[in-house]
């Protein structure tokens, strides 16, 4: 007779085998209700809605939202495939996200369909899809990305309402610089007789710097007979100056986030000190705060590092062999590790303070700070040394979060594109919120973004005369709360402020 662990790796096969073949949402019909009772008993999957399930880890706590949001865009794709076949593409606007490069889960998902309900399907998390009855776009139009069907971007563009320029700035002109030749967008402002909306796309062309575009469009549209009026549909004008030739979409976002974020930093953080320390009494101090700063950061990590762990192993009083088969395993060497970055940290410190631009240091000393925290497990066989060869190769997510880190073929582009931006800024404050923020944003590594921003932060407040700083464990939920808010909503207030009162406290001190 078979046992229950047999029974649940039978099911655990059928299981696997709906995930080779890349389906997310598993409806009740893909597998026996034996099966699928077995498995939501043991936490292997998860009812979305009645049925409809998505793969989960048996160790996620009840209520924990990380499984839903990593599985959100697959889980739509299938169940809507499922449920209209290829009759229906997401609606113009959050095709636009889409093409600009924003993948944070939304609140509620808009579908075209012919066959739409005109009401909202509930989801977890107080997410929902709204699958709307209106007529498709010309097949055409509509183009396959990640198993989502989405409108092409000049279809996007011409089928926006206005109101996507002002409330969706930054998405608005990532998707419109992604448009290098007005070839791309005439033809179908002309097919469609659309002189309202190649005025308003004149408009926001002019808004990002993109004269010729505008022009050609203008012209264009005139010699063809249609009365044309331009007309900016975005409130300002625009931060930063955009390339003729199109550039990742990514990239636009960063530097148009950035420019539009230092403004807020500098209304809230406090002003750099006047007066440098002296190098040597400087790295005294942060040798002296080293056991209170590891256990913090280490913490907010989730491991299980006390005072005397941290001390052992900056002794070297530590042997990982002997305790290989130990639960505390982990956390000796991520303690390790960690005290062994610091050292690479603290020479990035003293390039800073024997002034060194800041940026340029951390720029070129990054790769060097990973490599050290992760050495040790290389070492103990838990990840391969090609893993610390440079920025992640696979998709990555953040616990808990909405915000959906960018596709690992963009952080090529990005890094290079944040460290310009990280070198350039002129002032040390926002070097130091937005450096932190932005690099935990991009997240290039599968591991370890946390520690090294919080490493790359304290850089920045060096090079800004600031002291080193420890975010404690205890401000950990106010402290992912202020990220989560500037990286779905794109407000920084919260993080600029959130930092600046602990610095504040590290200058009385």
């Amino acid at each position: 007779m078979a046992t229950p662990q047999d029974k649940l790796a039978q099911s655990l096969v059928v299981l696997k085998k709906l995930r080779d073949e890349g389906i997310v949402a598993i409806h009740s019909k893909n597998m026996t209700r034996t099966h699928r009772e077995r498995l939501v008993k043991n936490g292997f999957i998860k009812e979305v809605m009645k049925g409809w399930y998505i793969p989960v880890h048996p160790d996620e706590p009840t209520g924990e939202s990380t499984a839903w949001y990593a599985s959100f865009w697959g889980f739509c794709a299938d169940y809507l495939k499922s449920r209209f076949g290829n009759n229906w593409c997401l609606s113009p606007e959050q095709s636009l996200r889409i093409h600009s490069g924003n993948w944070n889960v939304p609140g509620q998902l808009l579908v075209r369909t012919p066959k739409g309900g005109n009401k909202p399907t509930s989801l977890l998390h107080e997410t929902s899809i709204m699958d709307v009855r209106l007529k498709l776009p010309d097949k055409n139009d509509i183009e396959n990305r990640k198993k989502l069907q989405i409108m092409t971007l000049p279809a996007a563009l011409i089928a926006c309402a206005p109101g996507f320029y002002l409330n969706n700035a930054v998405d608005a002109r990532a998707a419109l610089s992604m448009i290098s030749d007005a070839s791309e967008i005439l033809h179908k402002l002309l097919e469609g007789g659309h002189s309202s909306v190649a005025g308003r796309l004149a408009g926001a062309f002019r808004n990002i710097g993109k004269h010729a575009i505008a022009e050609n469009i203008i012209a264009t549209m005139r010699a063809a007979g249609y009365g044309i009026t331009e007309n900016d549909p975005f409130e300002e004008k625009s931060a930063i100056i955009f390339s003729e030739r199109a550039l990742s979409p990514y990239v636009n976002r960063i530097r148009m986030n950035w420019a539009e974020m230092r403004g807020v930093v500098l209304e809230n953080f406090p002003k750099a000190p006047l007066s440098r320390q002296n190098t040597d009494e400087y790295l005294k101090q942060v040798d002296d705060i080293y056991v209170t700063d590891a256990y913090h950061s280490l913490s907010i990590e989730g491991y299980n590092v006390s005072d005397d762990l941290i001390e052992r192993v900056r002794s070297g009083n530590w042997d990982p062999e002997t305790n290989r088969e130990d639960k505390a395993y982990a956390d000796a060497l991520a303690a390790r590790g960690y005290w062994q970055a610091f050292q690479a940290v603290k020479k990035s410190l003293a390039k800073v303070l024997n002034e060194n631009a800041a940026g340029i240091v951390v720029s070129q000393d990054h790769s060097i700070w990973y490599r050290t925290l992760f050495a040790h497990s290389v070492s103990a066989g838990i990840i391969t040394a090609s893993d610390l060869a440079g920025y992640r190769n696979q998709p990555v997510y953040i616990r808990k979060s909405m915000h959906v880190p960018p596709r690992h073929e963009a952080v090529r582009d990005l890094m290079p594109a944040f460290f310009t931006l990280l070198e350039d800024e002129k002032e040390p404050a926002v070097r130091v919120v937005l450096g932190h923020f932005f690099f935990v944003y991009i997240h290039p590594y599968i591991d370890g973004n946390g520690r090294m921003g919080r490493f790359l932060m304290n850089v920045m407040l060096a090079g800004g005369g600031y002291p080193w700083t420890v975010i404690p464990l205890e401000t950990r939920n106010d402290y992912m709360a202020a990220l989560e808010d500037a990286s779905v909503k794109g407000n920084i207030g919260p993080f600029s402020r959130f930092l600046a009162e602990l610095v504040q406290k590290s200058i009385k001190q």
